[in-house]
């Protein structure tokens, strides 16, 4: 989609009331009704206003920690079609791991574009470039994902809009019933050590801090960074902090 990068001015989306006889800006619109599907935890509904906010077709909201999962399990919410959403699943995940943790942290909230497979079947009029937002909720972190129709002109400042407003929304309706495996996984051991790690202590000092082998600091800070898809020590860091665990 060429004209995906260009930038146009806020207009006033069809389906946006006018409130109190007032004419409101499209962001005050937006988040007036945003307000309203937070208060009723509606996820749906005001993924659907964010959707129509941007002139976006369909919208799938999905948990990255759960992506490398032969399922769809890590689908939040969608109104894709259920084959496109199987077809995608193998390269959210595999995008996800080639990323470090550093270019993970860097990505947040910075609208990004590819392109479907061409044996994918996409809707009638709809581009084959889609566009995702990752953003964290807590500890898990998400992407909302948008298709649109063919040649249209995009506005970058409603994509940073959509972007924040899907993490607010997110953070309102899903946060209860959101448990990152991996991270419950962890030990208060490999917590402690990766503490030590973050304060620049060595494997040997921290075993003289916890009176412990060497050895079994190293399979600690091992099983870390095997349990949070880490490479590095710093890596583990990075997540540690991400993750307000450290």
């Amino acid at each position: 989609m060429e004209s995906i990068r260009a930038d146009v001015a806020l207009r006033e989306p069809r389906g946006f009331p006018a409130i109190a006889g007032e004419r409101k800006s499209a962001r005050e619109l937006l988040v007036h009704q945003l307000r309203r599907c937070a208060d009723r935890a509606s996820l749906s509904a005001g993924l659907r206003v964010l959707t129509q906010y941007v002139s976006a077709s369909h919208y799938l909201l999905v948990r990255h920690d759960l992506s490398l999962n032969a399922d769809i399990d890590f689908v939040v919410a969608s109104d894709w079609p259920f084959d496109m959403v199987r077809s995608l699943a193998s390269s959210i995940g595999a995008n996800h791991v080639r990323m470090s943790e550093f270019e993970r942290c860097c990505n947040v909230m910075q609208p990004s574009f590819s392109h479907l497979a061409d044996d994918v079947a996409v809707p009638d009029g709809v581009s084959r470039e889609y566009c995702a937002i990752a953003f964290n909720v807590g500890r898990v972190r998400m992407a909302f994902l948008l298709l649109f129709p063919e040649h249209i002109i995009l506005s970058q400042s409603k994509l940073r809009d959509v972007g924040l407003l899907a993490g607010y929304l997110a953070s309102v309706c899903c946060r209860p019933a959101m448990r990152l495996e991996r991270e419950s996984d962890l030990t208060d051991r490999e917590i402690e050590c990766l503490y030590w790690i973050a304060e620049g202590k060595t494997s040997d000092e921290i075993a003289v801090i916890l009176g412990i082998s060497r050895n079994t600091i190293n399979n600690y800070i091992a099983s870390v960074m095997r349990k949070t898809a880490t490479k590095t020590r710093s890596e583990a860091i990075a997540w540690a902090v991400r993750s307000n665990l450290v």
